[in-house]
């Protein structure tokens, strides 16, 4: 399997020894060989969710090309890889465009949804020793219907408990713009969030969205609860040494 990763912002710019690394390494150990395009940008999610369609295009284009050649792409973002999802509606008055932004769409993945649709593996052999609890990001359950995989691959990990978060499916408040613009109602969102975390007594909180998890995580750390919060890369690709 040969594999382009898309890293996205977030990863790049705040998480790349972290999430990066683990996504690499954890690709690499089930067999694909990753590439890193190095031309790739942000995909446009910020500019599409505030209604700057015609502004996005450009990104989308750009994205389009760069990914052009991939076997497949990879991204550690649910979020994100939903983003690619929704670029055939930006040129639904374009047959050119829209056709190319399909054949992206078609062979772009989030990370665990790669794992466990494309290559058939629930068990990567990780080892983390620590109570888990799950958030599941609304664009990626809801949108790019991804809501198995991650269950799976982390109910398979050894070592790992994994406790069931009351209201998964309600929004961390993150949104993207959402917790700019709307900032009281997003903060009241998040802390209705962290009150669950709470209740599972879990010591880490795990995610697929590094939106929601640097939103949930700033204010685990602004109300000083103890709770770890990690990318799901992370404990994939945790052999135990590390865990807690």
């Amino acid at each position: 399997m040969n594999v382009s990763l898309f890293i996205t912002c977030l990863a790049d710019a705040v998480y790349p020894s972290s999430v990066g690394r683990s996504t690499v390494e954890v690709l690499e150990r089930l067999g694909c060989s990753v590439s890193f395009p190095r031309n790739q940008t942000c995909c446009g999610q910020p500019a599409f969710n505030s209604g700057y369609h015609k502004e996005t295009q450009k990104v989308a284009r750009h994205m389009i090309d760069t990914f052009e050649e991939a076997e497949w792409v990879v991204t550690p973002s649910g979020s994100c890889a939903t983003m690619i999802h929704e670029y055939k509606k930006l040129f639904s008055d374009d047959e050119k465009w829209q056709k190319k932004a399909e054949d992206l769409a078609a062979k772009t993945y989030e990370l665990t949804q790669f794992i466990v649709d494309v290559l058939g593996v629930e068990n990567v052999g990780a080892e983390f020793h620590g109570s888990v609890t799950y958030h599941s990001s609304c664009h990626m359950t809801r949108l790019l219907g991804v809501k198995e995989a991650p269950r799976i691959l982390l109910e398979n990990v050894a070592g790992l408990t994994l406790t069931e978060l009351p209201l998964k499916e309600h929004c961390c408040g993150f949104g993207g713009t959402f917790s700019v613009k709307m900032m009281p109602i997003s903060q009241q969102m998040v802390d209705e969030k962290v009150q669950h975390i709470e209740e599972t007594k879990a010591s880490y909180l795990v995610g697929s969205d590094l939106g929601c998890l640097m939103n949930i995580g700033g204010r685990i750390e602004r109300t000083g609860k103890p709770v770890e919060v990690l990318h799901i890369a992370e404990i994939l690709n945790s052999r135990g040494e590390d865990a807690v």
